[in-house]
Protein backbone atom coordinates (compact mmCIF):
# COMPACT_ATOMS: atom_id res chain seq x y z
CA UNK A 1 0.00 0.00 0.00
CA UNK A 2 1.24 3.82 -0.93
CA UNK A 3 1.16 5.81 1.99
CA UNK A 4 2.50 9.12 3.14
CA UNK A 5 2.07 11.31 5.98
CA UNK A 6 -0.43 14.04 6.55
CA UNK A 7 -0.14 16.97 9.42
CA UNK A 8 -3.05 19.29 10.24
CA UNK A 9 -2.73 22.30 12.23
CA UNK A 10 -5.55 23.71 13.19
CA UNK A 11 -6.89 25.86 16.04
CA UNK A 12 -6.93 23.68 18.93
CA UNK A 13 -3.67 21.71 18.32
CA UNK A 14 -1.72 19.89 15.37
CA UNK A 15 -2.48 16.09 14.59
CA UNK A 16 -0.28 13.58 12.51
CA UNK A 17 -1.13 10.77 10.82
CA UNK A 18 -0.09 8.40 8.52
CA UNK A 19 -3.08 7.47 5.32
CA UNK A 20 -3.05 5.60 1.53
CA UNK A 21 -1.80 8.51 -0.84
CA UNK A 22 -5.62 8.71 -1.75
CA UNK A 23 -6.37 10.63 1.09
CA UNK A 24 -4.63 13.54 -0.35
CA UNK A 25 -7.21 14.28 -2.57
CA UNK A 26 -10.38 14.36 0.31
CA UNK A 27 -7.95 16.32 2.38
CA UNK A 28 -7.74 18.84 -0.45
CA UNK A 29 -10.96 19.02 -1.06
CA UNK A 30 -12.13 19.42 2.92
CA UNK A 31 -10.55 22.82 2.70
CA UNK A 32 -12.52 23.98 0.12
CA UNK A 33 -15.05 24.47 3.08
CA UNK A 34 -12.63 26.86 5.03
CA UNK A 35 -12.55 24.56 7.87
CA UNK A 36 -10.31 26.20 11.37
CA UNK A 37 -10.24 22.99 13.30
CA UNK A 38 -9.45 19.43 13.07
CA UNK A 39 -13.09 18.57 13.26
CA UNK A 40 -14.30 20.58 10.77
CA UNK A 41 -12.11 19.46 8.26
CA UNK A 42 -12.46 16.06 8.77
CA UNK A 43 -16.74 16.15 8.50
CA UNK A 44 -16.57 18.08 5.67
CA UNK A 45 -13.92 15.04 4.32
CA UNK A 46 -16.78 12.74 5.42
CA UNK A 47 -19.08 13.89 2.83
CA UNK A 48 -17.02 11.91 0.98
CA UNK A 49 -14.77 10.00 2.37
CA UNK A 50 -16.22 8.60 5.81
CA UNK A 51 -13.46 6.04 6.11
CA UNK A 52 -10.39 8.29 6.51
CA UNK A 53 -12.81 10.44 9.15
CA UNK A 54 -13.51 7.26 11.08
CA UNK A 55 -9.92 6.55 11.25
CA UNK A 56 -8.41 9.44 12.35
CA UNK A 57 -11.02 10.15 14.87
CA UNK A 58 -10.37 6.32 16.12
CA UNK A 59 -6.66 6.95 16.08
CA UNK A 60 -6.58 9.98 18.37
CA UNK A 61 -9.38 8.22 20.99
CA UNK A 62 -6.69 5.60 21.04
CA UNK A 63 -3.99 8.28 21.65
CA UNK A 64 -5.63 10.34 24.12
CA UNK A 65 -5.99 7.50 26.29
CA UNK A 66 -3.10 6.47 26.11
CA UNK A 67 -0.98 9.21 26.61
CA UNK A 68 -1.84 12.15 29.08
CA UNK A 69 -0.64 15.47 29.65
CA UNK A 70 3.05 15.26 31.08
CA UNK A 71 3.21 11.52 30.05
CA UNK A 72 3.90 10.79 26.28
CA UNK A 73 5.92 7.78 26.83
CA UNK A 74 3.35 5.67 24.64
CA UNK A 75 3.76 8.31 22.00
CA UNK A 76 7.40 8.43 22.10
CA UNK A 77 7.57 4.20 22.37
CA UNK A 78 5.35 4.17 19.10
CA UNK A 79 8.05 6.60 17.06
CA UNK A 80 10.75 4.73 18.33
CA UNK A 81 9.66 1.48 17.86
CA UNK A 82 7.44 1.29 14.84
CA UNK A 83 8.30 1.67 11.33
CA UNK A 84 7.49 5.22 10.06
CA UNK A 85 4.46 3.88 7.82
CA UNK A 86 3.19 2.32 11.36
CA UNK A 87 3.32 4.66 13.20
CA UNK A 88 -0.69 5.81 15.01
CA UNK A 89 -2.67 8.83 14.79
CA UNK A 90 -0.96 11.39 17.04
CA UNK A 91 -1.41 15.26 18.27
CA UNK A 92 2.10 16.94 18.41
CA UNK A 93 2.39 17.70 22.09
CA UNK A 94 6.34 18.07 22.34
CA UNK A 95 9.37 18.66 20.02
CA UNK A 96 9.57 14.70 19.29
CA UNK A 97 6.15 14.71 17.73
CA UNK A 98 6.83 17.85 16.49
CA UNK A 99 10.40 16.19 14.20
CA UNK A 100 7.91 13.08 13.77
CA UNK A 101 4.89 15.63 12.36
CA UNK A 102 7.12 16.85 9.42
CA UNK A 103 8.40 13.18 7.83
CA UNK A 104 7.79 12.12 5.11
CA UNK A 105 6.66 8.53 5.05
CA UNK A 106 7.30 6.42 1.75
CA UNK A 107 5.41 9.06 -0.63
CA UNK A 108 6.23 12.04 1.57
CA UNK A 109 4.36 14.38 3.94
CA UNK A 110 1.97 17.35 3.38
CA UNK A 111 0.81 19.86 5.66
CA UNK A 112 -2.67 21.59 5.97
CA UNK A 113 -2.60 24.69 7.75
CA UNK A 114 -5.92 25.48 8.55
CA UNK A 115 -4.83 28.32 10.62
CA UNK A 116 -2.90 30.48 7.98
CA UNK A 117 -4.96 28.69 5.02
CA UNK A 118 -1.87 26.78 3.72
CA UNK A 119 -0.90 23.48 1.86
CA UNK A 120 2.48 22.63 2.52
CA UNK A 121 3.67 19.61 0.00
CA UNK A 122 7.38 18.97 2.13
CA UNK A 123 7.65 15.86 -0.06
CA UNK A 124 5.14 14.32 -2.33
CA UNK A 125 6.10 12.42 -4.89
CA UNK A 126 2.03 11.07 -4.92
CA UNK A 127 0.53 13.81 -7.03
CA UNK A 128 0.00 17.42 -7.42
CA UNK A 129 -2.53 19.08 -5.57
CA UNK A 130 -4.51 21.10 -7.28
CA UNK A 131 -7.06 24.15 -6.55
CA UNK A 132 -9.90 22.43 -8.08
CA UNK A 133 -11.05 18.83 -9.13
CA UNK A 134 -12.86 16.10 -8.71
CA UNK A 135 -12.70 13.44 -5.90
CA UNK A 136 -14.49 9.99 -5.77
CA UNK A 137 -17.09 9.30 -3.13
CA UNK A 138 -16.63 6.99 -0.56
CA UNK A 139 -18.99 4.91 2.10
CA UNK A 140 -17.87 2.84 4.91
CA UNK A 141 -16.78 0.68 2.79
CA UNK A 142 -16.45 1.07 -1.30
CA UNK A 143 -16.43 3.73 -4.42
CA UNK A 144 -20.32 4.73 -4.42
CA UNK A 145 -20.00 5.63 -8.22
CA UNK A 146 -20.75 9.77 -7.37
CA UNK A 147 -18.27 12.39 -7.38
CA UNK A 148 -17.20 15.41 -5.35
CA UNK A 149 -15.92 18.45 -7.48
CA UNK A 150 -14.49 21.33 -5.13
CA UNK A 151 -12.22 24.68 -5.77
CA UNK A 152 -9.94 26.24 -3.10
CA UNK A 153 -10.81 29.45 -2.45
CA UNK A 154 -8.23 32.47 -3.50
CA UNK A 155 -7.50 33.05 0.05
CA UNK A 156 -5.76 29.11 0.12
CA UNK A 157 -2.00 29.02 -0.98
CA UNK A 158 -0.66 25.73 -2.08
CA UNK A 159 3.30 25.52 -1.70
CA UNK A 160 5.22 23.04 -3.65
Amino acid sequence: MNVMRFTVVAAGGTVSFVAPCESLLPLVAGCAQNPRTLTQLLDSVGRFDQRLREFVNSGLAVFDEHNTKGDYSSIHAALQLCEPHQIPVFRVVDEKTRRASLEPVKAGVVIFNLVDRRIVQIHNTYGEVRRRGRVPVFDERRRTGEVYRYELPASWDIVP
